[in-house]
């Protein structure tokens, strides 16, 4: 039982830490977003976009805080905001009616969204005093991209980073993170090697009084950063396909005119406006596809669902570690995803199929995707030119994404009234060494009959293998797997786990964005008074 004289203690912490962390922000200019202006950069106020217009994308400079969002200007320095950039990828490609599209994640700081996901965990306690970054350090275990996220945005709020990683992810991740000043720990094994990370989380939190970690598998900021922000840009884009399917405005092909900066492709499976009837039955939404590495991003499907009903909701992992199709685990090599247990914040009652790509497809369509030979068989297949320059901002869970959304369209028979979207969450600026690897492992360059046979097994040949359509006592299945994870190895309640079962756990969490936005708010009045 908690008593009077903790709480007013605890307050009292709390109010000092404020006072610390207040001034800190003053001295450096620090300015907090809020969620509301990071699903809406029309709310941000003018005198930050004119800052923005003079700082470059990556720059360690805290108004790049507001670009924690979907919705940047793809330039590289002094870009201002668009409605959400994205691709749609033609049937020449996926061989399906549908409409798949991605949402591309290169244009946050460090080229990732796990930018998102680091500050909905970071900024809730760093607004209520609960974290004090002028003696504290920021842990960030990761499988790659979220501590390098959680590293650029302690960097922007004056925070030192650590990052935890395992030691077989790619160069880059390691290159960046020495760049940007972070210390890093990395731990045994690769991709699916995550207990090994939560156990140097654990020696840390024996002998290291000074860190505070933010575990991105437990920690609701990340999936509530995901709902608002990811979810709430997916709805938008889908809003204004439907009203051009309608008749109303441009068609897909125009969106690039209508929406600052947003990326489409051409779309030849429909008459040009002038040759179309003005209005056509609406589109539907009909599937949210999102590999679960730590299930943040996935949460944007919760957010999909209260608007449309009928979505169904798809998580992606990597056959060679088959958890949520087979309860099975292994090795791969999908950089981002499938850890061989279930996220404590994913909401599995909210997820409708599970889709397992085999590693080997998404390392030969990135070759196929980036490598000259690869191009060609593509523009040989009638895939137009913009699509395949587009193709880089694919990158290796993303390309997993798009094989597991065309899955999807078949398995469903979906056609052409259907929208499927998928996060794209970093692009192959990020796997260069990827690529230089699997040519030496292969002999060199793609070759030509190599690219035809990719792009007749791996592309073409997609087929509804693989897939668990999730029935109710499936879902309480998967939730009850938790149990393994978070109850017996990482302390948590087995009371907790019961209560994550509650449609209404969910939204009460998701609906706690709006008090963090009003402590967003009151902390920035606080640094202004400083």
């Amino acid at each position: 039982m908690v008593t009077c004289g903790a709480v007013h203690t605890q307050h009292a912490a709390n109010e000092k830490t404020l006072e610390k962390t207040a001034k800190r922000c003053a001295e450096r200019g620090i300015v907090i977003p809020t969620f509301a202006q990071l699903k809406d950069p029309s709310k941000i106020p003018a005198s930050v976009k004119s800052r923005l217009a003079k700082v470059a994308m990556n720059d360690v400079d805290p108004a790049n805080l507001f670009r924690i969002t979907w919705k940047n200007e793809p330039k590289e320095s002094g870009g201002g905001f668009n409605q959400g950039n994205f691709v749609e990828f033609p049937q020449s490609l996926t061989g399906v009616s549908s409409r798949i599209i991605g949402l591309v994640g290169q244009h946050f700081p460090t080229g990732a969204h796990k930018v998102g996901a680091a500050f909905g965990c970071l900024v809730p306690r760093l607004v209520s005093g609960e974290f004090d970054p002028t003696t504290q350090k920021a842990v960030w275990p990761s499988t790659g991209n979220y501590c390098r996220g959680g590293a650029f945005d302690s960097a922007l709020l004056g925070c030192t980073p650590i990052a935890i990683l395992p030691e077989q992810m790619s160069r880059e991740r390691f290159d960046w993170l020495k760049e940007i000043g972070a210390e890093v720990i990395m731990t045994p094994g690769g991709e699916s090697n995550v207990k090994e990370i939560y156990d140097k989380c654990w020696e840390i939190k024996r002998t290291r009084k000074d860190c505070v970690i933010f575990n991105q598998f437990e920690e609701f900021g990340n999936a509530a950063w995901h709902y608002h922000v990811t979810g709430k840009t997916l709805g938008e884009i889908f809003d204004r396909l439907n009203g051009e399917a309608a008749g109303i405005g441009d068609r897909i092909s125009g969106v690039g005119k209508a929406v600052a900066g947003a990326s489409s492709s051409p779309d030849t499976r429909h008459p040009t406006p002038d040759t179309r009837h003005s209005t056509l039955p609406p589109l539907r939404l009909a599937g949210y596809i999102s590999a679960t590495g730590s299930a943040g991003t996935i949460a944007a499907g919760d957010f999909l669902r209260t608007k449309h009903p009928q979505l169904r909701v798809v998580a992606t992992e990597a056959l060679q570690c088959p958890t949520l199709l087979r309860c099975g685990f292994g090795d791969h090599r999908i950089e981002g995803i499938g850890d061989k247990h279930i996220p404590w914040i994913h909401n599995v009652r909210n997820t409708d199929m599970i889709a397992a790509i085999d590693d080997e497809q998404c390392l030969s369509l990135m070759r196929l995707f980036n490598e000259d030979a690869g191009k060609q068989m593509l523009s040989k297949q009638g895939v137009d030119q913009k699509t395949i320059d587009q193709l880089p901002l694919l990158g290796i869970s993303g390309i997993c994404n798009l094989v597991a959304a065309i899955k999807t369209a078949r398995y469903y028979e979906m056609g052409g009234r259907d929208v499927l979207f998928f996060p794209m969450t970093d692009s192959m600026q990020l796997y260069g060494s990827r690529i230089e690897e699997q040519r030496q492992q292969h002999g060199g360059p793609l070759k030509e009959l190599d690219a035809a046979r990719t792009w007749a097994r791996w592309l073409e040949g997609i087929t509804t293998d693989n897939l668990r359509e999730l029935t109710y006592q499936d879902r309480k299945q998967l939730h009850n797997f938790k149990y393994f994870t978070w109850v017996e190895q990482q302390q948590r309640d087995a009371n907790d786990l019961r209560r994550l079962w509650d449609e209404d756990f969910w939204t009460e969490t998701f609906n706690q964005v709006e008090a963090w936005d009003r402590q967003i708010e009151e902390f920035n009045n606080r640094v202004a008074a400083v």
